[in-house]
């Protein structure tokens, strides 16, 4: 794994932090690849239960390099086919270091602070969760260099804002900060330490049932925006396949004993 992004597991946790600092983590070509496998790495990670991603240095993303740009207009890069699909997924690389984390079968929180700026943001997005401090600084900011953002952001932020607040920050590329972010809906949280935050929910998220977990998580990104019928039924399917299974049994003693759970974590 690539020294750009740091994954460390422990107690069932992936701490997983983008390692550019000097950059502000910003997204160079060898970042994205770097961040394209620690994703596919947590897909096949049976003992993870939860994902926090953060920047390390002053931020959390602050996008493309611009780097990036220069080297392709000096002709030492060419400008990528977007429509490839990466490793016969319904997503690009570049989008798949967005939508990836929310395709991850387990939550996945962001403690994000400094900025989060274009395709950073659209990183964050991805996230089931989202921490931040109240002066972190957000913004969709492709408009500014004549683009629209296309890394997965049509398809993860509809569900945390209403498509005219998605309009305006698309059409504008405006900055906003921390609290503002909060009153859209882009955030869950603002605190002073969004880190430390996530970690304490990735912990008490890391004491349930990992199958429980893992289904609703399922059961959410696949029907939340489906018809009412395809929903209960996916309701009704998955619950079968939780009661009276081991983990769950557990789960019913440890709330009769008081006794902390002892969960198996899928093969």
């Amino acid at each position: 794994m690539s020294e750009l992004v740091k994954i460390t597991i422990a107690d069932h946790i992936a701490d997983v932090r983008f390692n550019r600092p000097e950059k502000y983590n910003a997204l160079s070509f060898d970042m994205i690849d770097a961040m394209a496998d620690a994703i596919n790495l947590l897909s096949k990670e049976p003992g993870v239960r939860v994902v926090v991603i953060s920047g390390e240095g002053k931020s959390f993303c602050a996008g493309l390099d611009i780097e990036n740009f220069a080297a392709m207009q000096a002709g030492e890069n060419k400008f990528p086919n977007l429509t490839d699909r990466y490793q016969n997924r319904i997503t690009n690389i570049y989008q798949h270091i967005g939508y990836g984390w929310k395709e991850l079968p387990v939550p996945v929180i962001a403690a994000i602070h400094g900025v989060a700026l274009g395709g950073g943001l659209q990183i964050a997005l991805g996230a089931d969760i989202r921490f931040c401090t109240p002066d972190t600084k957000f913004s969709i900011m492709e408009m500014r260099w004549g683009l629209i953002p296309d890394m997965s952001v049509t398809q993860t932020i509809r569900d945390v804002v209403s498509i005219d607040v998605a309009k305006e920050l698309i059409f504008t590329g405006k900055t906003i900060k921390g609290e503002e972010a909060a009153r859209l809906n882009l955030v869950t949280h603002v605190c002073e330490k969004p880190y430390e935050e996530a970690m304490a929910l990735a912990r008490e998220i890391a004491s349930k049932n990992p199958d429980a977990v893992r289904a609703a998580k399922k059961l959410i990104n696949e029907v939340w925006h489906g018809d009412s019928g395809r929903g209960l039924m996916m309701e009704s399917e998955l619950m079968m396949t939780l009661m009276g299974s081991p983990n769950q049994l557990e789960a019913v003693t440890a709330n009769f004993t008081k006794q902390p759970p002892k969960f198996k974590d899928p093969a």
